[in-house]
């Protein structure tokens, strides 16, 4: 780190340098960020594991409480890139402090909607309001620490950006079934309270530039087309893709407001989003090594859970031990990352991809009767492999990224990993879908009086093919084993974009950040 102060486009201060901090300074600061850090990121699949609860509350439809998650996940992706643009008009302190206030505000409002309408209003509310805390915590930690120590507190935030997933759903469950749903979202407000309150003790103060324009026709392009992204992202399995003309629409207009974006950019004196970023090619290989990331962070564990519970009959507590293995295993990568992150960051990249093929190759192989200890296992190589992959990603596609660019930068870095991670969820869950029906259909079509084999004992065991409850039993396993095959499937792509990451990481460079 540079001891001399930096600025944002030449008229904001940076906070202050690190090596001004004391070591009690900075462990609070750590502290801090990562308890509103880890606060946004338990919320973002906290609503998955209520909307049972909340439909039968709100009296609503399935598609009706979908977009309970839909909205959210609208207003995070939209607001995501305003990081940079709200930090240089307001302050990193200040845009920081408020959004955690304001998004535990949002938070309890959640908890004490009566209505699907209003739900849905501060669902939006918290997603936009919290959109900033996670890009903005790791811009203030990068800044906070020397550089020697970048890699230790990468970990500890990365913990609270992967874990909290793992805990919102957890504790929001047992929430929610020993009292009510709300209860899910009351209980992230006193902590998000204390957060605030300490953000406010602890962040140094910084100089905003006070009147900054904003590129109003790239913000809002970006925002059509990453809003209709999310879109056809979120309900095109619900809607059969392009068969819904809603989705072909949704589409259209994604392309072109995508296009007048980059069109716009490229013209603009002051664009919204900087593409001279992308000439860095630590910061553009970062981009899209994150997006694979983001492809493979949540994916299994939006598989795995339909795939035990409909299929192999396993109880909702063994599918929460097995998750929660993935936690276990992230938090022991995170700490296997700090001494990695001593080393070229390409090894730990290139190690934790692989972790992620084997992993995949692994699952490839199982088939129904799997037990739990073994899929117990498998989820810890995944969260081993996350915690590894974490730190050097971050600290490699920031390695030559000036601290006047860090906020924006860090925005779009997080942006594109939540699209990665929606896209992918997507992608596997229509292949599921796909592959489920191709191959029941086939299946059934050996079952007939010509297939001579069904005349054996040592064949049929205990199937019977001559009733009709015989073959209703018969239907179920055969759909049983096709979905399977359709799970397989989604485990192949997992398996290959884990492997494709890693040629893209030996083009990886340098690991000194200018200031």
């Amino acid at each position: 780190m540079s001891s001399s102060a930096a600025t944002i486009s030449g008229d904001v201060a940076i906070p202050s340098p690190a090596e001004t901090f004391s070591v009690g300074r900075r462990i609070l600061i750590l502290v801090m960020v990562v308890m509103g850090s880890t606060l946004y990121a338990t919320t973002l699949l906290i609503a998955s594991t209520l909307l049972p609860q909340m439909q039968g509350t709100m009296s609503a439809t399935q598609d009706e409480i979908a977009w309970a998650m839909t909205f959210n996940i609208l207003a995070t992706a939209v607001m995501t890139p305003m990081t940079g643009w709200l930090a240089t008009r307001f302050g990193r302190r200040e845009t920081m402090t408020w959004s955690v206030l304001l998004f535990t505000a949002a938070t309890f409002m959640c908890g004490a909607a009566n209505s699907l309408e209003t739900l849905i209003l501060w669902r939006v509310l918290q997603g936009a309001l919290g959109a900033p805390v996670i890009p903005l915590s790791q811009t203030i930690l990068l800044d906070a620490f020397p550089k020697r120590q970048q890699g230790l507190v990468t970990s500890i935030f990365g913990m609270a950006v992967v874990i909290g997933p793992v805990i919102g759903p957890t504790v929001g469950g047992l929430l929610s079934e020993l009292y009510s749903w709300r209860w899910a979202f009351y209980m992230i407000v006193p902590v998000g309270l204390i957060s605030f309150v300490g953000l406010r003790l602890t962040l140094p103060k910084d100089l905003p530039a006070g009147r900054v324009s904003l590129d109003w026709m790239g913000f809002l392009s970006l925002s059509v087309a990453i809003a209709c992204v999310q879109l056809v992202l979120s309900r095109g399995q619900r809607l059969d893709w392009y068969e819904s003309d809603e989705i072909i629409v949704e589409t259209f207009v994604a392309a072109i407001a995508f296009w007048v974006f980059i069109a716009h950019s490229l013209t603009a004196k002051r664009p919204f989003l900087n593409l001279g970023l992308l000439k860095d090619r630590n910061y553009s290989l970062g981009l899209v090594l994150v997006t694979i990331y983001g492809m493979l962070n949540f994916t299994p564990m939006v598989l795995l859970p339909p795939l035990l519970q409909q299929h192999a009959g396993f109880p909702d507590m063994l599918i929460g031990e097995i998750i929660a293995a993935r936690g276990v295993g992230a938090t022991i990568g995170f700490f296997l990352a700090i001494f990695v992150g001593r080393m070229d960051p390409r090894i730990g990249l290139i190690g934790g991809f692989a972790l992620q093929a084997l992993s995949g190759v692994w699952l490839m192989g199982m088939d129904l009767n799997t037990d739990t200890h073994t899929l117990m296992l498998n989820s810890l190589v995944q969260g081993i492999a996350i915690g590894v992959i974490w730190v050097p990603l971050t600290l490699a596609t920031f390695a030559t990224t000036s601290s006047a660019d860090l906020a924006e930068g860090t925005a779009v870095y997080h942006l594109l990993r939540n699209i990665g991670s929606s896209f992918f969820i997507s992608i596997c869950v229509a292949e599921v879908v796909r592959a489920s029906s191709a191959n029941y259909s086939r299946l059934v079509e050996m079952v007939n009086p010509f297939n001579r084999s069904l005349l054996l004992p040592w064949v049929t065991g205990a199937w019977d093919t001559e009733t009709v409850g015989g073959l209703a039993k018969l239907s179920k396993e055969i759909a049983r084993q096709a979905a399977m095959l359709g799970y397989i499937n989604a485990f192949g792509l997992y398996t290959l974009a884990s492997a494709l990451a890693i040629p893209l990481v030996l083009l990886v460079g340098g690991r000194s950040r200018a200031r």
